[in-house]
């Protein structure tokens, strides 16, 4: 009896193990099971992948002129209007010119005096009956009557306003009255000629995306003003410094104080200029237009790519969290290539075909995936 009650012991301890055991397996089945159902997964796969920098900028005319007057006088009358076609050398305007005809006259009539002076001194000095002095006192009198005729002329031609090249004026001229001031610092504008049939875009590039951008890459952009279409235009010119000239430390202090306030309320974002030649054959583009323009830096056909929301960061490297054949995962550090806006090129670490993990679900609720962080346009 003693014996049967071991044996019975012992099969009820094998029972009860078998039955832990079994209960156990089936709930790491069930939460496996579970794990499986709440990741989702890509897979590796190979496309044509574009990169492009984002930019925004001012569309321009690449030659444009400010019409002024080289001497201060009041317009008489404007020949032209808003819009007008006109050829290098045309008359564009005239000026009153009633003060400079009294100064060449007067200028004439010293011309004049002058010589005669001249003339009769050079003779009593042929006869001995004046001085050498006297001579060239009377040579000096008329060469500067005569500069100031030269001079007086010259004013009296530039009452005349012609188009220095051709083009389209753009604004509306100044009107017959207005006075134009000569001047190097601030002239009166009495027009502004343009050659539209030929027009650029001047872009801010930031400083992060400017290394990407090389002379001779082509771009699209669009504008508001026709909504859905894109035009075309190529990279011409790379500013080779930043639009606020900040490496430059030999500014004055006085313009270096009034700049420190704003500078220090707001983060410093460097920018550049970049230049890009516009395809505009029907002339549909105005100057002042706003221009969001895609730059393309790279292309890569048949890439091996990847969603960028899977692509994270420790101090090791970038990686992705592998799911293997038979359910688990394992994160695989991978070396990138090119980005678009929504895949990254791998250059090693994955193969086609493979399925890396995007997000999770079941136990935060909420997609884990990483967003593109995109700079977008710089401020106008």
């Amino acid at each position: 009896m003693k014996v049967n009650w071991k044996i019975k012991a012992g099969i009820a301890i094998v029972v009860l193990a078998g039955c832990a055991f079994g209960g156990w397996k089936y709930y790491q089945g069930q939460q496996e099971a579970k794990q499986a159902a709440s990741v989702e997964t890509t897979d590796v796969i190979r496309m044509d992948l574009k990169s492009t920098v984002s930019a925004t900028g001012t569309i321009r005319p690449v030659n444009s002129v400010e019409v002024s007057s080289k001497v201060t006088a009041r317009i008489q009358s404007v020949l032209v209007k808003e819009n007008d076609t006109v050829t290098a050398g045309q008359t564009v305007a005239l000026l009153d010119g009633k003060d400079y005809e009294a100064k060449r006259d007067q200028a004439q009539y010293k011309v004049t005096n002058t010589r005669s002076k001249y003339d009769r001194v050079s003779y009593l000095y042929s006869i001995g009956a004046d001085t050498q002095v006297d001579l060239e006192d009377a040579q000096l009198n008329y060469d500067t009557a005569v500069s100031s005729l030269s001079e007086a002329e010259s004013d009296m031609s530039e009452m005349t306003i012609q188009a220095p090249m051709s083009g389209v004026v753009v604004g509306e001229p100044k009107t017959a009255g207005t006075m134009a001031v000569q001047g190097s610092d601030n002239p009166t504008v009495i027009m502004r000629i343009a050659d539209l049939s030929s027009k650029q875009i001047m872009a801010k590039v930031d400083e992060t995306d400017i290394g990407n951008v090389k002379v001779g890459q082509d771009a699209t952009f669009t504008v508001d003003s026709y909504t859905g279409k894109t035009f075309t235009a190529h990279v011409s010119k790379i500013s080779q410094t930043d639009t606020s000239n900040s490496w430059d430390t030999s500014s004055s202090s006085s313009s270096s104080s009034s700049s420190s306030s704003s500078s220090s309320s707001s983060a410093s974002v460097i920018y550049y200029y970049v230049t890009l030649d516009v395809d505009d054959p029907d002339n549909e583009l105005l100057p002042a237009m706003t221009a969001r323009v895609e730059i393309n830096t790279a292309n890569k056909p048949g890439a091996l790519v990847v969603p960028i929301s899977t692509l994270k960061t420790d101090t090791n490297g970038s990686y992705v969290v592998v799911k293997n054949p038979d359910g688990s995962q394992e994160n695989r550090y991978v070396q990138t290539g090119i980005y678009s806006d929504e895949y990254v090129e791998i250059l090693d670490g994955l193969s086609e075909g493979e399925q890396i993990v995007s997000t999770y679900t079941a136990k935060t609720g909420s997609s884990s995936t990483k967003k593109n962080e995109d700079h977008g346009g710089p401020p106008m």
